[in-house]
């Protein structure tokens, strides 16, 4: 098991920062994974000092600060964190409350000391896992936050934000009501009721809201990614276990907060241990001798091993074993990106009409871009394809008009199509602007099975292959047997005539295929 948490170079963080403002971004909502405020400078200072953005600094909320007897993250230490964001230059402070943990009373005190303790206008920001998170907004309100977030009412709830519709209509008449045109909002909710039906087999899987989010901690965006990434895994079944593995990861972890990294970390060593069949005393009591525990991947980065949030004393043994944790940045320790050998690099993998925000893409998400790229390669800019059609093909005789281009369309029907080949291609017969075409895809819903026989590699001289196609005719030498160069190995009868092949040099016959 092989979990990295990648640091990005200085520069090209600053990199990115500036060009995502050039392109468009305005706010930047800035976080570390566990609150580590080293981590965060960088960017705030980018978005300070090189744009005209403005720096929204997050803190991330987890556990109760009501609970007593979870004191790691109390009411002090967000204090304190608040303190340290003002002073770093932050425009905003944000609560990130990705799991949706803030109940109603914790936020009224949370805010109304925050209120107290600095000058920064606050934004909550929450996931509506458990359906209580409108009632904890306007406890949020009633303690003087600046700004909440809602999302529109027909992709509202479960994993995502509570409510803006209702939200709305809640503040009506209130003194802090701050009108919308609520026919308009409920106008969009329709169309993108009807949107959704499109990505349905994207959804979480969740059919109701769930208090269960307050005994397994796992964030609204992670949620929603765990079923398919069960599924694939062929795990799809155990969710039950791998919710409740989850909860016993962050109790071996030292109860870590847990956003993107830190929860991927948490949720791909649960899927490990329930794929594995492993509890936490086995990874305790065995963990030193697995390949899955070593000090080049789990926690080698101090992003994750610093002394305020960081492993419990057994686990830092545990997971480093005898490497040594940085103690200070992770980006202290990596050389700038030369930009320019980097993009003469890319150019050369690629092609040369990528661009510079191209290359900070790669460099940012390699994976990403080169999936994007190659596709797009392939099939083209698919982006002005009717969602509908894209995720679900065309209907026999459905037409569809695609705009290709501003003021260029075209206009595609799709007439029939052939049963599949013995390689599962099959001829699809449309109408491209009333012309016909035909074309042949490979249906990937059909298992094709295709028997091949071993060929021997071009320069490998330890194969020796037919030089022609033909019958073979006869065997000469069989397995193991020792042969000498220029020594007859097989013949092979082709067009009425027989070429015998020998070997190229001493040796033993070690396969025949």
């Amino acid at each position: 098991m092989l979990l990295v948490i990648k640091s990005y170079r200085d520069n090209l963080v600053e990199a990115f920062v500036v060009k995502s403002w050039e392109n468009g971004v305005d706010v930047f909502r800035i976080f570390d994974s566990l609150n580590w405020m080293p981590n965060m400078i960088k960017s705030i200072e980018t978005v300070r000092l090189h744009t005209k953005a403005l720096a929204e600094v997050s803190k991330c909320y987890t556990v109760d600060i009501q609970n007593p007897t979870r004191k790691k993250y109390s009411l002090s230490y967000y204090k304190q964190f608040a303190k340290d964001i003002e002073n770093s230059g932050a425009h905003i402070l944000a609560i990130k409350d990705m799991s949706g943990l803030l109940k109603l009373w914790a936020a009224f005190e949370l805010i109304s000391e925050l209120k107290q303790t600095v000058r920064l206008p606050i934004h909550l920001h929450t996931h509506d896992t458990s359906s209580l998170q409108a009632a904890t907004y306007l406890k949020a309100i009633e303690a003087g936050v600046d700004v909440v977030d809602g999302w529109i009412g027909a992709i509202s709830g479960l994993t995502s934000q509570p409510n803006l519709n209702a939200l709305v209509e809640m503040m009506k008449f209130h003194e802090r009501d701050n009108p919308y045109n609520m026919e308009v909002l409920n106008r969009h909710s329709a169309y993108w009721e009807n949107v959704r039906e499109y990505y349905y087999p994207f959804e979480s899987g969740m059919k109701a809201s769930s208090a269960e989010v307050y005994y397994h901690e796992i964030p609204g965006g992670q949620y929603s990614n765990l079923k398919p990434q069960a599924e694939s895994l062929g795990w799809g079944n155990k969710l039950e276990e791998i919710k409740k593995t989850y909860r016993d990861v962050n109790e071996l972890f030292g109860d870590i907060i847990k956003i993107t990294p830190s929860s991927k970390i948490v949720g791909d060593m649960a899927l490990f241990m329930v794929t594995n069949n492993l509890t936490v005393d086995d990874i305790m009591e065995k963990g030193d001798h697995n390949i899955f525990l070593n000090p080049s991947s789990l926690f080698s980065v101090e992003t994750l091993v610093n002394p305020w949030v960081g492993l419990t004393y057994d686990c830092k043994k545990l997971f480093l074993k005898t490497s040594r944790p940085i103690r200070n940045g992770p980006n202290e320790h990596l050389e700038p990106v030369d930009f320019d050998l980097e993009m003469e690099l890319f150019k050369k993998k690629f092609d040369n009409s990528v661009s510079f925000t191209d290359l900070l893409s790669y460099l940012m998400y390699p994976k990403v871009f080169e999936e994007f790229y190659f596709k797009k390669k392939e099939y083209g800019d698919v982006s002005s394809i009717p969602t509908i059609n894209f995720f679900y093909g065309l209907s026999p005789d459905e037409e569809v008009l695609v705009e290709i281009a501003k003021g260029k369309s075209i206009l595609v029907r799709l007439l029939t199509f052939s049963a599949p080949d013995e390689e599962g291609k099959r001829k699809i017969f449309m109408r491209l602007n009333s012309q016909t075409r035909i074309i042949e895809v490979q249906d990937k819903a059909i298992l094709v099975t295709v028997k091949e026989n071993l060929k021997a590699e071009k320069g490998n001289n330890k194969h020796i292959g037919a030089p022609l196609q033909g019958k073979l005719s006869q065997l000469l030498v069989k397995e193991g047997d020792r042969v000498h160069r220029n020594q007859p190995l097989f013949v092979i009868e082709a067009m009425k005539m027989e070429t015998t092949i020998a070997a190229n040099e001493d040796g033993i016959i070690k396969q025949m295929v």
